[in-house]
C-alpha cells in the first residue's frame, strides 16, 4: 500500500508540474495575448499554466500532449483513470529510472567540464604570475594594480561601493557595474573569498585587475548559466569608497 501511495502522490505531483504542457509544448497552438485574459480565472490559468509548464520544460518531462488533455478532461468529470494503480507505479518508476539517467549523464558532462577548467586556470596563473607587474599571494590569488589609490583600506566590517567588470578566461564578460551604469555597494564580507581578500589589501581610489582562482571564486558548483564548474575568473574592480553608506 504504500509504494501505490507514494505512487499515487508522485503522479499528482507529475500533473501539477505538466498542466501547462498543452499550450506551451504543442507548436500548433498560439500564444495567448494579455488581452484576451479577460476573467480573474482567465489570467489564474495562465499564470498556474505558464509556471507549470515551465517547470516541465526545465526537468525534461515530455508528454503527450493531446493525451494529457485528455486526461485532464477526463479527471474533470470524474471518470476513472485508464491506468490501474500497479501500471501508474510502474510507469512512475520507469519515469524516475529515466531522470535519474539523465542526471548521472548531466553530472559525468560537468565533471569533465570541471577538470577542463581547473586545467585551463592553473595553467593561466602559471603563466600570469611571470608577467610584470602581477603578484601572487599566499593563497593563490593574483592582482595587478593598475591605479594605485591613496585612501583608506576597507575592514572586515566596512561597506564598500566598487564599479567592476567580470569576465571568464576566454574574454567572455559575465557582469558589470560599468553596463548597469551604477556602481555596487555590499559588505567586504558579503562576497566570494577572492573579492575580500582583493578589497582588504586596496586602498580607496585604486583599480585592480584581479585573477581569482576557482577555489577562491565559485568552485566546483560554478555560479548560474555563465560561470561554469572550476572556472578562473578576471576581476576589473574599482574601489570607489571605503566606508560606503
Amino acid at each position: 500500500m504504500t509504494n501505490l501511495f507514494q505512487a499515487t502522490r508522485q503522479v499528482r505531483k507529475l500533473m501539477l508540474t505538466t498542466v501547462a504542457s498543452t499550450a506551451l509544448l504543442a507548436g500548433s497552438v498560439q500564444l495567448m495575448a494579455a488581452e484576451e485574459l479577460k476573467t480573474l480565472t482567465d489570467r489564474v490559468s495562465y499564470i498556474f499554466g505558464y509556471n507549470l509548464g515551465s517547470r516541465l520544460i526545465q526537468d525534461g518531462v515530455e508528454v503527450d500532449t493531446e493525451v494529457f488533455a485528455e486526461a485532464m478532461k477526463a479527471a474533470r468529470e470524474g471518470k476513472a483513470p485508464a491506468l490501474t494503480q500497479v501500471e501508474i507505479q510502474q510507469t512512475m518508476a520507469a519515469l524516475q529510472q529515466l531522470q535519474q539517467a539523465k542526471q548521472a549523464e548531466v553530472v559525468e558532462a560537468q565533471k569533465v567540464v570541471a577538470a577542463a577548467n581547473l586545467k585551463e586556470g592553473e595553467s593561466f596563473l602559471a603563466g600570469n604570475a611571470e608577467k610584470t607587474g602581477v603578484k601572487t599571494t599566499d593563497s593563490g590569488l593574483q592582482y595587478k594594480v593598475l591605479t594605485a589609490g591613496k585612501g583608506p583600506k576597507p575592514t572586515q566590517e566596512s561597506k564598500v561601493s566598487v564599479h567592476y567588470k567580470g569576465t571568464l578566461l576566454d574574454g567572455t564578460e559575465f557582469d558589470s557595474s560599468y553596463r548597469r551604469g551604477e556602481p555596487a555597494t555590499f559588505g567586504v564580507t558579503q562576497v566570494i573569498p577572492g573579492w575580500t581578500e582583493s578589497l582588504l589589501m586596496m586602498e580607496e581610489g585604486s583599480k585592480w585587475e584581479v585573477y581569482i582562482p576557482s577555489k577562491l571564486a565559485y568552485g566546483v558548483g560554478g555560479s548560474g548559466p555563465n560561470i561554469g564548474p572550476n572556472s578562473t575568473l578576471v576581476f576589473e574592480i574599482e574601489l570607489l569608497s571605503a566606508n560606503a553608506e
